[in-house]
């Protein structure tokens, strides 16, 4: 009961704190670390933002799917050390889990960090087997911001053959409360980041959907007032559908856009069955076999 209690004080001083999911440290207080561990950071490109940190299993099991997840902030927020409690939690669960940091607004806009996220992919798929992950079991994921980034990087080729691989290296992908299909940009603060009133109409996860995309795992809270879920995960969800890609949504109440993300932390998990979902999408092989049974939690 303590525990429970613990877990609904801090989701109501995050849904009073959070605002258009600016991560806190205080996810990261309340959640331990188990036995997973950061193992290292490393840097993906030029920038002082392409940086990554590595989470892994403390069993240092070799050849575990990896997961590359990236945080939202609207592209003019975050930190990866910020989402310490996603790599420890999704660690726990037996994953390696790659954190990059990415340029943003206004040093960066609209592609620059689809560019970036692509070099932190391919940066991965190259380099992480020393670390025990199965670069041929790679997932990317993203909150909001982050999981705009992701969709677009599993379902618009342009930015990964950019950098010398493809939608087709990756295993699926994981989108929670993700801006997909947001034109006419309304949002003052994401209107500059993408170029309105010029914004590019390829600019949205949507347009990109095709029968070879890699499938998908959407996650949403039924209350989000930042990211309208129905326009934007339903409506991806159903074009996925349509064109014949595996897709798993799923709707959570009690939690809202900037409190879903901490679902991740393995404090506040039992808000929403967030990891559980996530880790039964990767295990499963996004969804292509019967998940196996997991590590112990």
């Amino acid at each position: 009961m303590l525990a429970v209690a613990a877990a609904a004080l801090a989701v109501l001083v995050l849904a009073g704190a959070l605002s258009a999911c600016s991560p806190l440290g205080l996810v990261n207080a309340v959640s331990p670390g188990g036995t997973a561990r950061s193992v290292a950071t490393a840097a993906f490109g030029p920038d002082p933002r392409h940086v990554l940190s590595i989470y892994r299993p403390a069993s240092g099991a070799s050849k575990a799917p990896v997961i590359v997840f990236f945080y939202g902030g609207n592209w003019v927020s975050g930190e990866r050390d910020d989402y310490a409690f996603v790599g420890r939690s999704l660690a726990k669960r037996g994953f390696v889990v790659v954190i990059p940091d990415y340029r943003l607004y206004p040093q960066a806009s609209y592609p620059d960090f689809l560019h970036d996220g692509a070099r932190a992919v391919v940066w991965t798929q190259r380099r992480i087997a020393a670390y025990g992950g199965d670069p041929k079991r790679l997932f990317v994921m993203g909150h909001s911001a982050g999981a705009y980034n992701a969709a677009m990087l599993a379902l618009d080729p342009r930015w990964l053959r950019g950098q010398g691989s493809s939608p087709d290296t990756l295993r699926g992908w994981i989108g929670m409360a993700g801006p997909y299909n947001f034109l006419p940009v309304e949002n003052e603060t994401t209107r500059p980041v993408f170029h309105y009133p010029d914004t590019p109409a390829d600019s949205q996860p949507v347009a990109h959907v095709t029968a070879g995309a890699p499938p998908a795992l959407l996650i949403a809270a039924r209350n989000d007032t930042t990211v309208n879920p129905e326009r934007n995960t339903g409506v991806l969800a159903a074009r996925m559908r349509n064109a014949g890609v595996p897709v798993r949504e799923e709707y959570y109440d009690n939690v809202n856009h900037a409190t879903l993300v901490a679902t991740l932390s393995s404090t506040l998990s039992r808000l929403a069955p967030s990891l559980d979902a996530v880790e039964d999408f990767v295990r499963s092989d996004g969804g292509r076999r019967t998940s196996p049974a997991a590590p112990a939690k």
